[in-house]
């Protein structure tokens, strides 16, 4: 597992309260354009989390958040080559979102499963 992202109306205050109440430690922070978001890797006790935020209510965290309010996004699974996994997840018959690999949070490559694939979650695989 590399992650579980959630997504959350102002990253800040998002921030400061799993600092408070976990400990949390901020491993990296980024503006990511490309998908229209701020993003934040958390570090609570061996796992991590990431925070989200939108940049623009018409984006696709911007929506989720408007359909569903804040809460869990995703899940992220750590494989070593996110190629092949992309692959074979075609092969089996996964929704993959992008025909290929892209660059992601932390210069990761990555990719998503629609949650049609995953019985109703959204799943990233993350490079190693």
């Amino acid at each position: 597992m590399h992650h579980v992202a959630l997504a959350v109306e102002d990253l800040d205050q998002a921030i400061d309260t799993y600092v408070r109440f976990f400990g949390a430690e901020v491993e990296e922070r980024a503006r990511i354009e490309e998908q229209g978001v701020d993003a934040v890797y958390l570090r609570v006790g061996e796992g991590r989390l990431e925070l989200v935020s939108p940049l623009d209510p018409d984006t696709p965290v911007g929506r989720f958040l408007a359909r569903r309010g804040p809460g869990m996004h995703h899940v992220a699974f750590e494989v070593d080559d996110v190629g092949e996994a992309v692959a074979m997840l075609n092969r089996s018959g996964a929704n993959v979102l992008e025909p290929a690999p892209r660059r992601g949070f932390g210069g990761h490559q990555v990719a998503f499963v629609h949650p049609e694939s995953l019985r109703g979650v959204l799943a990233e695989v993350v490079g190693g």
